[in-house]
């Protein structure tokens, strides 16, 4: 299955059915908008769960959450001071799911690395996982995802949107992006894989490529809503945009640039 939403995958992306599996423990009620959004991209959430002792005072603010974005609590008692039964109870939910519904992904919430072998198992029974959580989360978490999507950033949308005064801008300004040698060679090599004789890949391709590259690859992590708007902002790229050969569109092509003689 596609991982990012493309407008040539988009039909497919937005039927795919998926599952959505939150730990409450260690998750913050304030990106769930952003979340469900994020979810949105990707398919329908046909299953929306979260997980935690929901007698416990510590998860009062989700309470109030909830009943408007249609999400089942949970119940798990923590059996044991200082142990997580939430994860287990996650777990277990997920097999059921994997085995008793027709689900296309799923999409588990959590920056705790006891979800790596849950996430392993789910995509060997072939399905889609995206991962959400914090940048805190275990790189071995992160790493065994398709598409990891760092909930800060989800955070930082909302917040724009929430503040009409005092809106940030959209992308950074050129010069304030500092590019560092490890994503300048994921962005290269993703272009020089699909470049043609004179060095152009286009833009679309070249984000699938990356996505397949690195799981938690996002622009937004750096600043930019678009992928388009990260190479445009890294001064080693060239981009051009051509019409679309069978529609009204344009499209936007990428290249390193060439050295001057």
């Amino acid at each position: 299955m596609p991982l990012l939403p493309f407008s040539t995958q988009q039909a497919d992306i937005s039927q795919a059915k998926l599952a959505v599996l939150i730990d409450a423990d260690n998750t913050q009620p304030a990106i769930i908008e952003g979340l469900l959004d994020e979810v949105a991209k990707y398919g329908v959430a046909s299953v929306k769960r979260i997980y935690g002792d929901w007698t416990s005072t510590n998860l009062r603010q989700w309470k109030e959450r909830l009943l408007e974005y249609a999400i089942q609590p949970i119940q798990q008692f923590a059996y044991t001071q200082g142990k997580n039964a939430t994860d287990s109870a996650m777990i277990i939910d997920a097999m059921d799911l994997l085995y008793s519904q027709k689900l296309d992904g799923f999409c588990i919430v959590s920056s705790d690395s006891d979800f790596t072998r849950l996430a392993a198992r789910l995509r060997e029974a072939g399905h889609t996982v995206y991962g959400f959580g914090e940048k805190k989360t275990p790189r071995a978490f992160v790493a065994v995802c398709d598409k990891f999507i760092y909930t800060e950033i989800l955070r930082d949308v909302q917040n724009e949107e929430a503040d009409e005064d005092d809106a940030r801008p959209a992308s950074r300004p050129r010069k304030e992006f500092k590019v560092d040698r490890k994503l300048l060679k994921l962005l290269r090599d993703a272009v020089d894989d699909l470049a043609d004789e004179s060095g152009w890949a286009y833009l679309g391709g070249v984000g699938q490529k990356i996505s397949n590259r690195s799981s938690e690859f996002d622009p937004r992590n750096y600043g930019f809503k678009k992928l388009g708007d990260l190479f445009r902002a890294v001064p080693q790229f060239e981009t051009e945009e051509r019409p679309q050969e069978n529609g009204t569109g344009r499209q936007v092509y990428i290249r390193w640039k060439r050295r001057a003689h």
